[in-house]
């Protein structure tokens, strides 16, 4: 029996938040209703509650890394049954505009994102259309909940070259920087190495597979690892000038890959001489594009490993806790909320 009613967390305002009962939304056509298991703090979502992501307006209830179990289907729906394991990609594309006719969906003209412009997983049910929607089958509910983020790597990764013996550099170690590591292992990079400033994420980085885990005090070892530079160096801290310094770090004829979010209005400053002289190229990678198939892939056949990247899972009552944790403790990773 589907309840009336449902906790559900809001952002009211930058920085206001607060967890309250909201009605149970009905899956119009076309469209599943999703009893949320677990969902994840994105990054994303730490901007819209600073105010800081232009798609986003206020009250919202956040959320978009997410999985749990169909319990409503609405009419037309032809593929997705009630009782189903599933998780939904969040970005609802319009599909008639120009930018969908060019089959860049990630930059609808019109675009919908759950958790971002609609209401989200931050909530006990969340209803979404059938088209967004995949089953999971017997992968653990907070695995699921990282395809998401999976799968916004897995699309940065068709939008740069990776060749076989190529050597990456990842600038982060958070969840981000763990998957991008992964991933680019399994895109063919023969190495990878990875900077942050945490001792522990540095030292999980090594247990899923980074060849080299090092503080940005110690990157002198990277000439020694990389003599020429990285094929490819991508950022996942958002900070503007983390990126613009390791713009250095790349090889003559590399990729700088944007992949951290930095807030809307925030600027960098990069040599254009330096590009042009290097043949360098500048890469930015937003969102999904149809690659959620090939981040449950990823995960199914143990290429990426996901359940090592869960650091805290907090029941929704802990909401405000969650987001201190996702953005002060030095020791976490991804934090998730229960909501079953």
């Amino acid at each position: 029996m589907i309840p009336e009613t449902m906790p559900a967390a809001v952002f009211d305002s930058p920085g206001q938040t607060r967890v309250t009962s909201l009605p149970v939304p009905e899956p119009g056509p076309g469209e599943v209703l999703i009893e949320v298991a677990r969902a994840g703090i994105c990054g994303t979502d730490i901007h819209i509650l600073k105010g800081e992501y232009e798609l986003s307006r206020f009250p919202l209830t956040p959320g978009h890394e997410f999985a749990g179990t169909i319990r409503a289907i609405g009419s037309g729906v032809l593929e997705r049954t009630v009782g189903e394991r599933v998780t939904a990609d969040p970005n609802i594309p319009c599909l008639a505009c120009s930018e969908c006719h060019r089959s860049a969906f990630n930059q609808c003209l019109r675009l919908q994102v759950a958790g971002v412009t609609r209401a989200g997983a931050f909530a006990r049910y969340v209803a979404v259309p059938e088209r967004v929607v995949y089953p999971i089958g017997d992968l653990p509910f907070g695995e699921a909940a990282l395809i998401e983020p999976l799968a916004c790597v897995a699309w940065g990764l068709r939008r740069i070259r990776v060749n076989a013996g190529d050597r990456a550099l990842v600038i982060g170690a958070g969840p981000m920087g763990c998957l991008l590591m992964q991933a680019l292992k399994a895109a063919g990079a023969v190495q990878v190495a990875v900077i942050d400033l945490a001792r522990h994420r540095l030292q999980l980085a090594l247990d899923l597979g980074a060849d080299l885990a090092i503080t940005p005090a110690e990157t002198d070892q990277l000439q020694r690892f990389a003599p020429q530079g990285f094929e490819v160096v991508a950022d996942a801290t958002g900070v503007p000038e983390v990126l613009a310094g390791s713009i250095r770090h790349a090889r003559a004829g590399g990729t700088v890959w944007v992949f951290g979010v930095a807030p809307d209005n925030a600027l960098m400053s990069v040599s254009p001489y330096e590009f042009f002289r290097r043949d360098l190229t500048l890469v930015g990678s937003f969102a999904v594009n149809n690659t959620f198939q090939d981040a449950i892939t990823l995960i199914e056949s143990g290429a990426v490993k996901v359940a090592p990247l869960v650091s805290h899972v907090l029941p929704l009552t802990d909401f405000d806790e969650g987001f201190r944790l996702a953005q002060h403790d030095p020791d976490r990773m991804k934090v998730q909320f229960d909501l079953s």
